[in-house]
């Protein structure tokens, strides 16, 4: 059972316990892998397959960066095969523009 090989770590704000792995399983593998420890997602790995993560976890809306390195590799796949990836941020940060585009408005000084 995945319940009792996960530490409190990665659901500190949740009620792990009452959580429906299989229903719920998106939530889980993005929890684990965003914030629980090595052995919390060896456990993951374990209870649910590479397949079943795989499926699952490119439908993900967040995903830290060197997660989403880690489960390119696993899994073999792209960074634009999850959906993270691939979705609009609504607000770019200033600094996401490439300098190429500032330097035209500084050309007059």
């Amino acid at each position: 059972m995945l319940k009792s090989r996960i530490s409190n770590i990665a659901f500190w704000d949740t009620s792990f316990g009452e959580l429906d792995v299989e229903k719920s399983a998106l939530y889980v593998m993005e929890k684990i892998f965003n914030y629980g420890n090595w052995s919390d997602q060896v456990a993951a790995i374990n209870y649910y397959g590479l397949p079943r993560i795989k499926e699952e976890i490119v439908k993900s809306a967040y995903l830290r960066r060197p997660v989403l390195s880690f489960l390119c590799t696993i899994l073999q796949l792209q960074k634009t095969d999850f959906k993270c990836c691939n979705s609009l941020q609504f607000n770019p940060l200033p600094y996401s523009k490439p300098a190429a585009d500032v330097l035209p408005l500084y050309a007059h000084l």
